[in-house]
């Protein structure tokens, strides 16, 4: 059984009011969201919160969900709503998604894990395309930033990138493409020899 067809039993057997089958999703989905809202709000207290703001709002709406896609890709979209309309609640601007610093224990686009600490110079060099590439993304439009940072930080597919952003999945491609090309442009002078290939 795959994961996505796992996911459809569990909502399937709450919407029938089965109570542990949604606190299954709830722990199988916590830390994914908890991670994002984090990255968006900063102060722990008020992650939990929202966290759970969202799961309350996605039991009340479980009987919508039609499975037209995945479920975390319908759960994402509330848990980013749910802390965009938090922060505005307290009239504080939602951060854009190309401002977001990622937490330690999360992907990143630095690039740290790649980084060998048996080689001095390759750290020093890992290091500088891992900065280089994190000023890149903070220079992309929000929807440039948006789409890669979804693909390549959270690894969502194109298909639940378009659902997300409530945009065709052409341009979701198209959002990527530009975006890695400009990331690339930016690396060019980093990596010399390397400059025809993509990050």
């Amino acid at each position: 059984m795959t994961s996505a067809e796992s996911d459809q039993e569990l909502v399937d057997r709450a919407k029938n009011g089965d109570l542990k089958a949604f606190d299954l999703l709830v722990l199988k989905y916590q830390r994914r969201v908890f991670r994002l809202i984090s990255r968006v709000i900063k102060n722990n207290s008020e992650v939990e919160d929202v966290a759970q703001e969202c799961f309350i709002k996605a039991f009340r709406a479980i009987h919508q969900f039609r499975g037209d896609s995945a479920f975390y890709t319908w759960l994402y979209r509330i848990a980013v709503n749910t802390a965009k309309n938090y922060l505005f609640s307290k009239g504080k601007r939602p951060i854009a998604l190309s401002e977001l610093k990622k937490s330690e224990d999360s992907d990143s686009f630095d690039m740290l894990d790649a980084v060998s600490n048996e080689n001095p110079e390759g750290n020093m060099a890992g290091l500088q395309i891992a900065e280089a590439v994190n000023k890149a993304v903070k220079k992309l439009p929000d929807e440039l930033s948006a789409a890669v940072v979804l693909r390549e930080m959270d690894g969502l597919s194109y298909e639940e990138i378009a659902e997300v952003m409530n945009c065709p999945i052409g341009t979701v491609r198209s959002r990527i493409f530009r975006a890695r090309e400009a990331i690339a442009q930016e690396l060019r002078p980093l990596l010399e020899t390397q400059g025809n290939k993509r990050w």
